[in-house]
């Protein structure tokens, strides 16, 4: 077993991968917000795509983001408020009703979409694409292959 780093202590790597992670979606919100989705939060991308094209139920969607019905429910109330969501009456089952994205909800999750591709070019603008390229497979290769979960939620906060 090889000598610790004193220059590199382990608790260091989560924290740096977290600063990472953290300066991504710091820059991504600030980007959203010139671009008309000042009110967007990094938890709400996580229920947007939660939500995902057909809808779910409020029940579903705590069970998707790991967090209970009812702090699904405000978030679905707060997101509502804001013109991202909205509830409707399931078609296949009158006694559900369905938590549905917005034109509005859509447009938030576009413009992420487009605007993470603009931030790893700046990443790789300023690393070089190879770097980039070499952290993407290095992180795919110690992390599991589902590794996009979206109860990210409901683990920070459980």
């Amino acid at each position: 077993m090889a000598t610790p780093d004193p220059a590199r202590p382990g608790f260091l790597l989560p924290l740096l991968l977290l600063a990472g992670f953290r300066t991504l979606i710091d820059d991504l919100h600030a980007e959203l917000a010139g671009q008309g989705h000042p009110d967007l939060r990094p938890v709400h991308g996580f229920v947007l795509q939660a939500v995902g094209v057909d809808g779910t139920t409020a029940s579903e969607l705590g069970q998707r983001l790991g967090v209970s019905k009812q702090a699904a429910g405000k978030t679905v109330d707060r997101l509502v408020a804001l013109g991202y969501l909205e509830r409707a009456d399931d078609p296949a089952d009158a006694r559900r009703k369905l938590v549905r994205m917005t034109e509005k909800g859509v447009d938030g999750l576009r413009r992420s979409a487009v605007l993470f591709d603009e931030l790893r070019r700046r990443w790789a603008a300023t690393l070089g694409e190879e770097r980039v390229a070499a952290m993407e497979d290095d992180l795919r290769a110690v992390t599991p292959p589902n590794f996009f979960r979206l109860d990210v939620p409901g683990w920070f906060g459980g």
